[in-house]
């Protein structure tokens, strides 16, 4: 049969032409909407930009918490975070920060309808943080990159605003620093009385260090510096170096060497990571390793107790991946126990001792106490304060300022005579 034949008859059948109308209909809208799918994915990679924030970035509270307070202030849907800050007059009053929740939200910032998807995976956590894993979306008609340039940088800014005037502290959480707790308000240098020019000493040197980059690196030495404070228990280490930060504008990174899983790979991590203008803090580095002139047996039984290797902490403190602009403090109670190779040049630039309070840091701590909690006349306090550091020193026995301290608070209502005549309640506590 001739083919005109074969579709002439074929056209005249009313079944074939209805299934073949009801497949060019399919054809045509299955065409139509590929070809739309595809229009919308070439508008959006050609006319609209999109910035994904996840949650380990740095940047993702600052910029939920200004979504919240700039942005998308108009959402119904919201999520809580509470927290307690410790007013100047004692009270703990308590913080509700509403941020978006997950979901979609629309915003309007600088001319542009910006849309915010807040996603949650529950199936994945984040390994770093321990709670499930989140990203923020933010899409927005147009090519320009300020736009989300300029709205990290003001959640930046809002962020180092509420910061301002304080310290924050940092620990360590996998191969990173997370902030811990509240920003704590600055604590006056003046408020830790060392021995005489100590405080002076100490606070010049981390001035010059920090103000002459250049210098190190004209001559190639590595831009970095190690203290140690080194002395007796509550003698003032820790909270002078709290202070000092304060002081120098500086967070604090503390790091624990015998916190369980922490190994060479990861400390060298995050010495490398931490926040910028931060101290990172080894308190008590006697405790984390025996010296290596102890008997082998013992030193290996100590050793075995944590996978951080004496060798691996001296090459992240001075070896070939160790970082620059870095500012390093140990403590130590017991000073001869250190291994050389720990507290050599390089490694430790700085040494100072904080011991037993002499007469410079009796008077100062005294006049400090009863001249703010009192105010008394500055003539009967001068008189005062020298009855008492002769009357402590009189009894010939050693007293931290952590001691002078506690038996002051116990006078704070008491008459400065009887502080100075009952000096032997000191040592009783």
């Amino acid at each position: 049969m001739p083919l005109n034949d074969v579709v002439a008859e074929l056209a005249s059948n009313n079944l074939f032409t209805a299934g073949f109308g009801l497949f060019g209909v399919g054809a045509g809208a299955a065409l139509l909407r590929k070809g739309m799918q595809g229009a919308f994915i070439l508008f959006r990679r050609h006319y609209m930009i999109t910035l994904e924030v996840p949650c380990r970035d740095k940047s993702y509270q600052w910029l939920l918490q200004w979504i919240s307070q700039k942005g998308a202030r108009k959402t119904q849907h919201l999520s809580v975070e509470t927290s307690f800050v410790q007013r100047d007059t004692g009270h703990v009053s308590t913080e509700y920060a509403f941020i978006p929740s997950i979901g979609t939200h629309i915003m309007y910032y600088q001319g542009n309808w910006v849309r915010v998807e807040r996603t949650r995976q529950q199936a994945t956590l984040d390994i770093q943080m321990g709670i499930p894993f989140e990203t923020v979306e933010l899409t927005a008609f147009g090519r320009n990159r300020n736009l989300y340039f300029n709205m990290l940088e003001e959640a930046r800014e809002m962020a180092l605003k509420f910061t301002e005037g304080k310290t924050l502290l940092y620990t360590a959480m996998g191969p990173d620093w997370r902030q811990f707790g509240q920003p704590r308000k600055r604590r006056p240098i003046s408020s830790v009385v060392l021995d005489e020019h100590i405080t002076d000493r100490i606070l010049a040197d981390c001035r010059e260090f920090i103000g002459n980059p250049k210098w190190y690196s004209d001559r190639g030495i590595p831009y970095r510096r190690g203290y140690l404070l080194h002395g007796p228990p509550g003698c003032g280490k820790s909270s002078f170096i709290t202070a000092l930060a304060g002081e120098l504008e500086f967070s604090i990174c503390l790091l624990n060497l015998s916190e369980r899983g922490l190994t060479d790979d990861r400390l060298n991590q995050l010495l490398n990571n931490a926040p910028e203008r931060s101290i990172i803090l080894l308190e008590d580095i006697d405790a984390a390793f025996m010296s290596r002139e102890d008997s082998t047996a013992q030193h290996a039984a100590f050793e075995g107790l944590n996978r951080v290797t004496f060798s691996g902490l001296l090459n992240c403190l001075d070896g070939v991946a160790s970082t620059e602009a870095r500012i390093v403090f140990m403590t130590t109670n017991y000073l001869d126990r250190l291994d050389p190779a720990l507290i050599r040049p390089g490694r430790i630039d700085f040494k100072e001792y904080i011991g037993y309070c002499g007469r410079y840091q009796l008077e100062e701590m005294f006049k400090r106490f009863y001249t703010i909690q009192n105010g008394d006349g500055e003539e009967e306090t001068k008189t005062l304060h020298k009855q008492f550091a002769e009357a402590v020193l009189a009894v010939g026995k050693k007293a931290s300022p952590a001691q002078i301290q506690g038996y002051f608070m116990m006078h704070k209502l008491s008459k400065q005579e009887d502080v100075v005549a009952n000096v032997q309640q000191i040592w009783q506590s």
